[in-house]
């Protein structure tokens, strides 16, 4: 058995370039979405929980409490262009534009272009039933900011049973 088989920790991946988080504090490729958190602009004690759909860029954006985004009627608001910029960032371009299914031209491969394409394809406003559990997976991820750094297993995070004894 390999050491990272043995490890209560998962492998993460390095982010393709450093971000910053106070913007977009959380994003994710996850559920066929680009998925996340972004703070507000005018506002400091409001968040925004904003997502794309794979394939049709159906869009959503609204605050965490279901209010929704003033600027996401009938197109990408600003929220949902930072969280695009932010994942290409994290996640790198091309792996953010094959995710949702974006045809760009290699040597025209930006965030912005890929935002560009999506609008271009003028995506419907989908329903922002998932901000709820986009906003619990970002509390999550927070709680775990105050854990001491440890080698030792963290019981939440022990999802499958040992199937193996450890020797």
């Amino acid at each position: 058995m390999s050491d990272w088989e043995r490890a209560s920790t998962a492998r993460v991946l390095p982010p393709a370039r450093p971000r910053k988080l106070a913007k977009v504090p959380f994003v994710e490729l996850a559920d066929g979405r680009v998925q996340g958190v972004v703070s507000s602009g005018s506002d400091i004690g409001r968040v925004y929980v904003s997502s794309v759909a794979a394939g049709t860029y159906e869009f959503a954006c609204s605050t965490n409490n279901n209010r929704p985004c003033g600027g996401a009627r009938g197109m990408f608001c600003n929220h949902i262009l930072a969280l695009l910029n932010e994942a290409s960032l994290q996640y790198g371009v091309e792996r953010v534009a094959r995710y949702l299914r974006v045809e760009v031209a290699a040597e025209e491969l930006t965030a912005q272009a890929v935002s560009q394409v999506m609008i271009a394809a003028r995506p419907s406003q989908g329903d922002s039933t998932a901000a709820a559990s986009v906003f619990s997976q970002f509390l999550r991820h927070l709680a775990y900011l105050e854990f001491e750094p440890s080698t030792a297993p963290v019981p939440e995070l022990q999802w499958f049973p040992p199937t193996r004894a450890v020797g």
